[in-house]
Parts: structure tokens; C-alpha cells; sequence
């Protein structure tokens, strides 16, 4: 007996002690696009008429351990045991030598661009004009961009080649080789948001010669400068987003649907407790997400009927989908307006729905 306390004592410390290479995600706040959150509303948009909304369009959350935790084995067999949580292997959430800062300015550029996508996605619906053009969204620390381009910098051609995507750079890029030259002709950050300030076009651009260096690819090695590019808008009237403490792009529907809510006569959810995921993009394409099971237990918890779904998530939602909460199953923002139609009208018969086959 003392022989088995004492394996007992000492496997207790192992599980204690020990650390296990994984992470654990878990439901996290669930926000009403159309209500306020710490005092203040969630959608802010002026310049433009707006309209009373009820129900609720909330955007759901997982909450993750961070870079630096170490979970150890009493840990994630809770974890493993509990519905409301999930352990993952801790390189899913954090690829080897991610560190926490740039965890953080990942998901916070992450959400910034959902944000501006759910605009351009809402506004599009509406037929609502909006200016875009092509920008530096990051330079590479030590690359050949940096000190040359910087974040923000609208790049209007590569080698006199006009640009009209972000795409359009790594092409015109690649055509070369490694060492050799490319020019681009931008307008300057500073220039730009001055012109934006004053409400006119900027017109100052400059050329900028950068040399190309090798890509670290396994495979065949790219010509590349260092950055990446991004699009940038100029909306008619301002709409702002205040939700502080959120990061990654998982919000940009639910954005984008209470933006066009409130832009329309109405109540887009005829009172109904609508919830939902996706990334979102200017076309109003609806992406996937991860953790997909976590914000539909969350949902559900808050009080969610019915929850919009990621065609790509549907089979895995589908799998451990919380007791009284319908799937929707949603490709773009088109399909989720034709869902919330349904919805508040009572034709819920109609609504196409999450299965295990997706």
C-alpha cells in the first residue's frame, strides 16, 4: 500500500509538473454587432441616414491560452474530458517560434482587415459606391522593402506596370530574378492620408528602385522584395467598429450583416437571436474559421436560436451542435441576408442547414 501512494504521489507530480505541447481553446464573449459594448455602440456610422434595429446579430469569440503557457498533463486531461473546452496540439494555435507580440499584431491586423471588408461587403449590397486602391499592407523587418516602402504606401504600378489588385505585385515581382531590380511607383503614406484628409486624389508619386533577394521556400526560390500588399478604401461616410479585446478575422460577417441592418429599413432579424461566424471578403464571400465548435457551445449559452455557419465548418459544427440551436449554412452575404429572411418570417422549413456531410 505505502509502494502504491507513493507511485500514486510521485504520477501526480509527473502530471503536475510535467508540461505537454498543447493548448487549450474555449467558448469566449459572445457581442451584439447591433448593441453597445463597454458603454459605447459596437457600429458607429454617421454622414449617412440609419435605422432602429432589434434582435441580435452577435459575433462569436474563442478564447485560447496563450503563446507562452505550458499546459501540463492533469490539464489537458481535463481539458480533453470537458465538452466545453478543447485541447489542440499547441503548433496548430502557434506555429513553432511564434512569440506573443507577434501573435498579437497578427490577429490585430487580422481584425482590422475584416473590418474594412465587412464595410466593403455591406456597402456593395447596398450599391453603395467605394473607392479602393492597392497598398503596402506590411513591410518585412531586414528585408530589401524595408526603409524603402512603408505600411500604407499606395503602390500604383511595378515597373511601370499599372497595379490593380494585391495580387498584381507578387506577379510583376516574381518575373524577376533574384538580384535584380524592380521599381515602384507609389504615392507615399503621408501624401495619401493627407489627400484622403482634404478629400482629393492624391497625385504625388515617387519611384522606388528596390533590389530582390531570394525567397526561403523548400522549393524553387522566388524573386522577393519583402512586403505585403493589401487594399485600402474611401468610404462616402464613416462607419467605425469599437470592440476592443478582439482579435483574428472571424467577425467580418457579422459585421458586415449589422452594418447593412442598420443601413436599411427594418429589422434584418425580425427579434430573433441570430449568431455567427466567418471571414468575409470585399465580394462578400463567406470563409472558414477555426474553433467553430467552441463559438456555437458559447452561442448557445448566450442565448442564440440560430447560429450562421461557414459552409467550409458546417460538417465539423454539425458534429457537437449544442442543443436548440439551428445551423445555417451560409457561402457569401447574399446567402445570409436570403437566411435572415427566412428567419423572420418563420420559413425556417427553407433554411439550408448544416448536416455531418456539410
Amino acid at each position: 500500500m505505502l509502494a502504491s501512494t507513493l507511485m500514486l504521489i510521485a504520477l501526480l507530480c509527473a502530471g503536475v509538473l510535467i508540461p505537454v505541447p498543447y493548448a487549450e481553446m474555449s467558448p469566449g464573449p459572445t457581442v451584439n454587432t447591433l448593441g453597445n459594448h463597454q458603454g459605447e455602440p459596437v457600429l458607429q456610422i454617421s454622414g449617412r441616414k440609419t435605422y432602429p434595429t432589434d434582435g441580435h446579430l452577435n459575433m462569436t469569440t474563442v478564447r485560447v491560452t496563450s503563446v507562452d503557457f505550458r499546459m501540463n498533463l492533469v490539464e489537458a486531461v481535463y481539458g480533453w474530458l470537458s465538452r466545453d473546452s478543447k485541447v489542440v496540439p499547441h503548433d496548430t494555435l502557434y506555429p513553432k517560434g511564434t512569440t506573443e507580440e507577434q501573435s498579437s499584431q497578427q490577429n490585430a491586423e487580422e481584425f482590422s482587415q475584416s473590418q474594412e471588408s465587412a464595410k466593403v461587403a455591406a456597402l456593395k449590397q447596398l450599391d453603395v459606391p467605394v473607392k479602393s486602391w492597392v497598398i503596402v499592407s506590411t513591410v518585412v523587418k531586414d528585408s530589401p522593402a524595408e526603409g524603402r516602402l512603408h505600411a500604407g504606401d499606395v503602390i500604383k504600378a511595378v515597373d511601370g506596370h499599372a497595379v490593380k489588385q494585391p495580387s498584381d505585385v507578387a506577379r510583376f515581382v516574381t518575373k524577376h530574378k533574384a538580384g535584380q531590380k524592380v521599381v515602384f511607383t507609389v504615392v507615399p503614406a503621408k501624401d495619401q492620408a493627407a489627400a484622403e484628409k482634404a478629400h482629393k486624389t492624391a497625385t504625388t508619386t515617387r519611384d522606388v528602385a528596390i533590389t530582390t533577394a531570394a525567397s526561403d521556400d523548400s522549393g524553387p526560390k522566388r524573386a522577393i522584395v519583402g512586403i505585403s500588399a493589401g487594399t485600402d478604401h474611401t468610404f462616402p461616410f464613416s462607419i467605425d467598429i469599437k470592440l476592443a479585446d478582439v482579435g483574428g478575422p472571424s467577425a467580418g460577417l457579422m459585421f458586415a450583416l449589422g452594418i447593412y441592418d442598420k443601413l436599411t429599413p427594418g429589422s434584418l432579424t425580425g427579434g430573433r437571436f441570430v449568431a455567427g461566424t466567418g471571414t468575409i471578403d470585399d465580394n462578400g464571400t463567406v470563409g472558414p474559421i477555426g474553433g467553430v465548435d467552441m463559438k456555437t457551445v458559447g452561442a448557445r449559452g448566450k442565448g442564440a436560436q440560430y447560429f450562421l455557419t461557414p459552409a467550409d465548418n458546417c460538417a465539423e459544427a454539425a458534429a457537437d451542435k449544442p442543443s436548440g440551436l439551428t445551423l445555417v449554412k451560409v457561402k457569401t452575404i447574399k446567402d445570409a441576408l436570403g437566411a435572415l429572411k427566412d428567419i423572420r418570417e418563420g420559413n425556417t422549413a427553407a433554411l439550408p442547414k448544416c448536416t455531418a456531410k456539410g
